[in-house]
């Protein structure tokens, strides 16, 4: 799939000054950090999969801190350095970066939509979609949009490779179901992967890992969902639009 074009600078602050080594990931959701001073802390990881090449002891990390009194955890995992890259690891994040992209009109197949919501219903379901686009001059139908954030990379045939999903996710597959669903009710439906790490060529889906998400979303794009990824530069101040990423079903 050929990349088209981005236009505009699009960032998203962050605040990740916390420093510290990666010790281990347990419970899905908890990580222990080893800080510059050689004391461990335990923070909140957001990242809902394997990590399968980021989740490797030593690996320096960087976490964002909340006052919030009602969190258990007052830290939060944002990023683990893989080699030279920094590997944005908060999927939430992602989809506050896209909303950026949209807002600022970046992306120019999924532009000149006046309108944006977030969290939207899909028809006659009871799961939801990231984004509902709606009021394009030129096209009445509403677009859906499904948002996935995507850290693992490999090595392909000696080039680097961004890849999802890096475990199997029966709720991805269903995602990709709907989007094909939408599409055959007349509606327009696309899939957007944001892959926050800046050293990949491409993405492919894992057919190894997952195949029937794999197989799925090949027979959705063949039916009419639009497949795009972006690849964005991630920093411990910030998230950055690089471009656009070249999608090989």
């Amino acid at each position: 799939m050929k990349p088209a074009a981005t236009h505009a600078v699009v960032s998203l602050p962050l605040q990740a000054s916390l420093k510290g080594r990666f010790i281990r990931r347990y419970k899905r959701f908890f990580v222990d950090i080893e800080m510059e001073n050689g004391e461990e802390l335990t923070a909140y990881c957001p990242d809902p999969g394997r990590m399968k090449s980021t989740a490797i002891a030593g690996a320096p990390v960087r976490c964002s801190t909340s006052d919030n009194p009602k969190r258990k955890l007052r830290h939060t995992l944002e990023m683990i350095r893989e080699a030279d890259t920094w590997v944005g690891v908060n999927p939430q994040l992602a989809n506050a970066f896209v909303e950026q992209v949209l807002r600022a009109q970046a992306f120019a197949p999924l532009s000149g939509y006046a309108q944006h919501r977030r969290e939207v219903s899909i028809p006659g379901e009871k799961s939801r979609l990231d984004f509902l686009l709606t009021e394009h001059p030129k096209d009445p139908r509403p677009l859906y949009l499904e948002v996935k954030s995507a850290t693992l990379c490999e090595q392909i045939q000696g080039k680097p490779v961004a890849r999802f999903p890096d475990c199997v996710t029966t709720r991805g597959t269903r995602h990709v179901h709907s989007l094909s669903q939408l599409v055959q009710e007349g509606h327009r439906a696309a899939l957007l992967f944001l892959v926050q790490r800046a050293d990949c060529l491409y993405l492919e889906p894992a057919a190894d890992i997952d195949p029937a998400y794999a197989e799925a979303l090949l027979q959705a794009h063949e039916k009419g969902v639009e497949v795009f990824a972006l690849q964005a530069r991630v920093s411990e101040t910030g998230i950055e639009l690089m471009g656009e990423l070249a999608v090989k079903l």
